[in-house]
């Protein structure tokens, strides 16, 4: 491997793991605790612990395993536009 390959992989595995685990700690969160950190966040999403389990199938899903992937994207975009039920 030269050097120059191994200075464009090591940023990218960092920002691909960084942006992995983002998308876990924020599933967990709206998951479990039903609300999402940031102001952003909260005035987006309705429901949040469906963004939650979507946000964990998309991380868990990856590359290995599109069908996952699309099932949680599904679940993120829900999660955008499904209003409360009380």
């Amino acid at each position: 491997m030269s050097t120059s390959f191994a200075g464009v992989l090591l940023p990218l595995v960092i920002l691909v793991g960084t942006l992995w685990l983002v998308c876990v700690v924020l599933g967990v969160h709206g998951l479990l605790l039903g609300r999402l950190p940031g102001r952003w966040l909260r005035r987006h999403v309705r429901q949040p612990r469906l963004w939650g389990a979507g946000a964990l199938l998309v991380a868990c899903g990856g590359i290995e395993c599109p069908s996952l992937t699309a099932v949680g994207i599904g679940l993120v975009a829900l999660g955008h536009v499904v209003k409360p039920t009380s």
